[in-house]
Parts: structure tokens; sequence; C-alpha cells
């Protein structure tokens, strides 16, 4: 079902038990369909390709040497980077292994290693965000430094300078992006040196310190120095907003739950999650995430096998009355561009028909 708006349908009143069964009924279609079996040979092809791709790119990097031309290397690393961040979150949701261990360790080589990114905060920050997709005070993806997604957040903070940026944050949303590399690699860096649990702190702190270092001197030792800060300003502003638009369709511009309501598992991801329509290119472009209300449902199920679970899910959200959205690429940015305008410009009912509204129409017990 195709909706460009983020509306809820509505259905009778249920009650826990029944709205937890209709997601056991989902789950065991999916099941016999073989859908949640482990894909080892598509992901040992993935893990050995990715540090031959990086690899290859470093080696690229250092023959071309002290030119101009390494804008086009930069550029390449960026794909590859988000490409491996990808694995990266495959490995963090069990979908690669049986053993969590071993895809704890996957994540740890993939992300701290390879990508320069805390497997440890971004699992801590990611887990927060399946569990309460769109949650004000819950998931931490609506609350953002810069951008405000939800008129709470715009009303914040006030003064000239942060008042005009939320009034114009529709447009700046992308070039925002640009900086996006940044701040994931100084969060996973600050991660490492702040209190609290992170399990296997010194495996962490000695990938990122190899992989930060490390990039760094190669850097500067074949480029010269204005080279060489242009060549990281490229690849890690291409890197950030590659990551950001993979990231950006998927819930933003979707209702935001208030703090004191509760929904059934199924609706809550479903309603909170929005579907990329496209082919087998833009699968591997956005790393599977196209395919967000699966992934949400079925968190563990392997990358390839979200194809084939989209149309069964879609279908059973029309048995069920369930709002299915599924869009286009460009059509979910203009989305995502025009709700984030209008929250800046201090719109507080930014759909016609706000998420808190439909508590009784729902058909799922709401608590406060």
């Amino acid at each position: 079902m195709d909706d460009v708006r983020p509306t809820v349908h509505t259905r009778p009143r249920g009650n826990a038990v029944r709205a937890t069964s209709t997601f056991t009924e989902l789950a065991q279609r999916v099941r016999e369909r073989g859908l949640l079996q482990r894909r080892y040979g598509y992901y040992w092809t993935k893990l050995i390709a990715a540090p031959i791709a990086v690899g290859l790119c470093l080696l690229a990097f250092v023959w071309i040497g002290d030119t101009w031309w390494q804008l086009f290397t930069a550029a390449a690393l960026a794909i590859v980077f988000t490409q491996i961040a990808f694995l990266g979150h495959d490995a963090a949701h069990r979908q690669i292994f049986v053993s969590g261990r071993w895809n704890d360790w996957i994540s740890i080589i993939l992300g701290d290693l390879l990508v320069g990114m805390s497997y440890g905060w971004w699992q801590h920050k990611h887990t927060r965000h399946h569990a309460n997709p769109n949650k004000l005070g819950t998931d931490p993806d609506i609350e953002l430094p810069v951008i405000a997604v939800s008129p709470e957040a715009a009303a914040r903070h006030r003064g000239p300078v942060i008042t005009w940026l939320r009034g114009h944050q529709g447009v700046l949303f992308f070039p925002i992006l640009l900086l996006e590399g940044l701040s994931l690699h100084a969060s996973s860096v600050r991660r490492m040196f702040v209190r609290g649990r992170l399990e296997r702190r010194w495996a962490e702190i000695v990938f990122l310190s190899v992989r930060m270092i490390g990039y760094l001197v190669l850097v500067f030792i074949v480029l010269s120095p204005g080279i060489a800060f242009v060549f990281l300003a490229v690849q890690l502003g291409l890197f950030g907003f590659y990551m950001g638009i993979a990231f950006a369709p998927n819930h933003k511009g979707m209702p935001v739950v208030p703090r004191d309501m509760t929904l059934d598992f199924l609706r809550w991801q479903v309603l909170m999650s929005r579907n990329i329509r496209g082919g087998r290119l833009l699968d591997m472009a956005m790393g599977g995430l196209n395919y967000q209300v699966e992934h949400h449902l079925f968190p563990s199920m392997p990358r390839p096998h979200l194809r084939r679970a989209a149309p069964i899910i879609a279908e059973y959200c029309r048995e069920h009355d369930v709002q299915y959205t599924q869009v286009g690429l460009f059509t979910s940015y203009a989305i995502v561009v025009r709700y984030i305008n209008r929250v800046g410009l201090g719109e507080r009912d930014v759909f016609r028909c706000p998420l808190a509204e439909q508590r009784v129409a729902i058909g799922v017990a709401t608590q406060p």
C-alpha cells in the first residue's frame, strides 16, 4: 500500500492477548517460509569482500600519491565504509551467525577496526530505538542535537540562532548530513571514555585507535597537508551523507508516539516505519534498510530475506487493517524535509490525524 502521509488505519478495540496472537500468527507464516534461516554463503562472501575492498582502496591511495585525483579515492572509501557499516548493522542484529559472541566480534571488527565506529556505542543507542521507535523521551533517534523532529524538541530551545536554524531546518537537513560522519566518529571516541557498562571496552579502544590514528598517519604521509585536509573532508562528508540518506527515510515524518502511550508490538513497529520502494540495486545501496517494516518486525532476519518477506507482511497488514507505508525514494525525502520544516516552524499538530488522537481507534490497550 502506498501512502505519502503517515495516517493510522483503525479497527475495533481488542485486548493485549489478541494483539500478541496477531503477531504470533505473522511470525509463524514467516518462519514457515524459511525466512529466518541463516544465509552463511551470502554473508561469508561479504565478510571476505569487506577487508579486501578496504585494502584495494588503500593500495590505490598509496599508488596514486599526492594529487587531487585522490578525491575520487575519498569518495570510493566513503561508499566502502558505509557498506561495511551496513554489514556491521546486520551482525549486531544477529543476522549472520547463531552465536551472539561471533556476531559481537564481527561487529567490533567491522565497526571499530574498519569503519571507525564504536559497536558498543551504536548498540546501546540502536537497541533503545528498536524497542520504542519514534516514542518521545525513549527513542534516541528523535533526540537529535541540531535537527528537531518533534514539536516537543522544537519548543525546547529558544534564542535567535536556534530559532533561525529551526525555521530553516528543512532546507538545512541534507547539508547538515555532511557533518554526520564526523559526529559518528566523535561519539564513538567519547563512548570509550565515559562511565557506564561497555563490554570489551579495551578491545574497542585498541581497534578504534588503530583505525583512526593509523588512517590519519597514512593520509598525511601520502598527501601534502592541503590535499590531506580536503581528502578527509570529502571522505567524512560523503560517508556521513550516505549514512544519513540511508537512515533518514525510515522513521522521520512518521507519527511520533506520546510518552504515555503503549501499542502492541505489531502496530508499533509497522505504524512508525516506512519502506522505500525499489529494485535490487536500491536494496544493495541502502543495505536492506529500505525494508524497514520487515526489519523492525524481525530484526534478526537475514538481509536477503527481507525482500521476500515484504509482500507477505504487507498482505498480512492489509488483512488486519494496519497501515503499511511504502513510497519511492525521492518521495520519502520530500516527506522528511516537509515534516521537519513544519516542526521547525513551530506547528504543534504536524499531521491532520495525530497519533495521540487515535488511542481509542487503534484497537490496542493504552496505559498511562
